[in-house]
């Protein structure tokens, strides 16, 4: 049956006013926003949205997303959406010039009025059934609230968004459920998501923020809940182990020449937004990276488990100094055998624990190696690469390998932390 025109009384076909509503394709470079924001569970292959569901009926570079009418409560976007009053105000402007009201009138009866609706009168006229009120009705049964669901449907996605396999995101997500924070709103998979997410991409709260459909404000409680939480949860993936363990599970590589090896230990440093206070600039300046960083300790265990990472120093600070004053020396026993680069001058202070140093040989004077000290090096930086791989699966996660935002670091000991144990969740390093 055709459709009529309320107005003109005449079918749509002939009416000359312009069709009720439109249809846009969802574009692939904007699908994951789309999906989250329908929240449509098995999405066909072709999505068109209608243009009800836009803010200015059609996706624009401001809102490119469907927000409106959409089968469920979002948060109210306060600096962007504008209201007016239907009745203007009495206002009496002084004589002087100032233009300052002295008096406002506002009655019981002033009502307000969203301006997105003024385009859309046959949207709110009474006895039209509209698609969108069909649309709304249809899916609000359907419809369900995780958005994680939407975005991590197989392995791939999640190794994208999180670093690891699907099952064991799901498995981590069961672990966490006991932090349960029961004043916000997303679910708890949501919410741990989102805080590997700004972890593993470095995205920026505005982009996270829209992407769960959250107010900045909220996001920030959730990453910040979750950053505290998942520390203290996956604070146990991160563990000495004992020397037999370490035998048990060494590779073949370590064990031909390096068979006492117990850790190799290494110092990374991550690119810190330039702080504003001097003192801070100043004891986070790099000078080999000619840049203010973070600098972290990191000892690794012979078959890759990541065994020890230290708390986030200035960039300033030397490889000894972080040795001496992170905690590591407290897990060396007599007899242990420590691997680390040549930068690592800490001969004296493993000697006191009677712990053994191996060291890549280095001349000094402009002398040659001996034959001996060249094999030795190149089996040294042999199973070395296998520790510079386990530093950078660690730094899989962009909060590392890209400028650290300055607000982020009090929160830098935690997330190193977090990062680490999630690496470890990671299948074997070296097989």
């Amino acid at each position: 049956m055709e459709t009529e025109c309320y107005t003109h009384k005449v079918t749509r076909r002939e009416c000359l006013c312009p069709p009720p509503y439109s249809l846009h394709f969802m574009p692939a470079s904007r699908r994951l926003e789309w999906l989250a924001a329908l929240r449509l569970k098995y999405p066909p292959k072709k999505v068109y949205v209608c243009s009800h569901h836009f803010v200015n009926k059609r996706p624009t570079d401001e809102h490119p997303n469907p927000e409106l009418f959409l089968g469920y409560e979002r948060p109210v976007q306060k600096k962007r959406r504008t209201i007016v009053r239907g009745e203007t105000l009495a206002e009496e402007v002084s004589q002087e010039g100032e233009g300052v009201p002295e008096e406002s009138h506002r009655t019981v009866a002033t009502q307000w009025e969203d301006p997105s609706l003024w385009d859309h009168s046959y949207a709110r006229s009474q006895g039209v059934d509209t698609p969108i009120q069909n649309h709304v009705m249809t899916d609000a049964a359907t419809q369900s609230g995780d958005f994680s669901h939407f975005m991590l449907q197989s392995d791939t996605d999640a190794y994208l968004y999180t670093g690891l396999p699907l099952d064991t995101f799901n498995t981590l997500v069961s672990t966490l459920e006991r932090f349960r924070n029961g004043t916000l709103t997303l679910s708890v998979r949501d919410q741990i998501l989102m805080t590997i997410m700004k972890l593993k991409l470095n995205r920026v709260l505005g982009d996270l923020s829209r992407q769960f459909h959250v107010s900045q404000s909220v996001a920030s409680r959730i990453i910040t809940h979750w950053i505290d939480k998942m520390e203290e949860g996956l604070r146990p993936l991160i563990v000495w182990l004992p020397r037999e363990t370490i035998k048990a599970t060494m590779p073949a590589s370590f064990q031909k020449f390096f068979p006492n090896t117990t850790c190799v230990i290494d110092c990374s440093e991550s690119i810190l937004q330039k702080p504003k206070n001097l003192d801070s600039r100043g004891e986070s300046y790099s000078h080999y990276y000619s840049h203010n960083t973070i600098k972290y300790l990191v000892g690794i265990a012979p078959c890759g488990l990541i065994m020890f990472i230290s708390s986030a120093y200035g960039g300033r600070a030397s490889d000894k100094y972080i040795t001496m004053n992170s905690g590591i020396l407290d897990y060396l026993r007599p007899g242990d055998e420590v691997m680390a680069d040549r930068g690592f001058l800490i001969w004296d202070i493993l000697f006191e624990r009677r712990v053994n140093l191996v060291l890549p040989a280095f001349t000094r004077g402009g002398g040659q190696l001996t034959e001996e000290q060249v094999t030795s090096t190149r089996r040294i930086a042999n199973v070395r690469i296998h520790v510079e791989r386990a530093i950078r699966r660690l730094k899989v996660y962009k909060i590392l390998s890209q400028v650290v935002p300055i607000n982020m670091s009090p929160k830098m000991d935690k997330i190193l932390r977090i990062c680490a144990a999630l690496a470890n969740l990671r299948n074997d390093l070296i097989r």
